[in-house]
């Protein structure tokens, strides 16, 4: 673990101002880019509050924000590429496994304990616990995790669940794989 930079935060105001500071910290995070200057941001953050005055004009800085945002674009489509070509391998190479089916719309899915009773229509509302992951096994939600199961209207969620949920009955345990374009 990296150590932190020692700061005195004793007073109120020095406690808020590194509230800010945190903030800024999160902010940055969030819009992060390759070759990101943090002593170039904190310049910035200088010459604005203690000058109200900055190093370049807006005119020089928008051209850059313009390429900046462009090799993000092309950084997140190559991922996106990659992404779309290995659930289609898996997709695939999962279709060809015993017990799965496969929809006319792409959704696969295995039955893994049976029910009885009527399928729900998309008018319904159901309770149902549910484990999603990414094909890489990444966990981005979770009802058991939650600590009780979810209730939604079985039209007001993703394409693939509206269509899965309605080939269920009552009491039935599946387990669904929906290709990109319906999640």
């Amino acid at each position: 673990m990296a150590l932190l930079p020692e700061v005195e935060l004793n007073t109120d105001e020095q406690k808020a101002s590194y509230g800010f500071g945190l903030q800024f910290g999160n902010q940055l995070l969030r819009n992060d880019f390759d070759g990101l200057d943090v002593e170039a941001v904190i310049a910035g953050i200088q010459h604005w509050y203690g000058h109200q005055q900055s190093a370049v004009t807006q005119e020089e800085i928008n051209p850059s924000y313009q390429v900046i945002q462009a090799r993000q674009q092309e950084k997140a489509a190559e991922i996106g590429t990659k992404r779309e070509a290995l659930a289609e391998q898996f997709m695939t190479a999962n279709a060809a496994r015993e017990g799965v089916s496969t929809t006319a719309c792409g959704l696969q899915y295995e039955v893994l304990e049976s029910g009885s009773g009527a399928s729900p229509g998309a008018q319904y509302n159901v309770v149902t616990h549910y484990h999603g992951t990414l094909v890489d096994g990444t966990v981005f939600d979770s009802s058991e995790e939650h600590g009780e199961p979810a209730e939604f209207g079985v039209n007001q969620v993703i394409p693939g669940w509206t269509e899965g949920v309605q080939l269920m009955v009552k009491g039935e345990k599946r387990r669904f794989w929906i290709p990109s374009e319906l999640a």
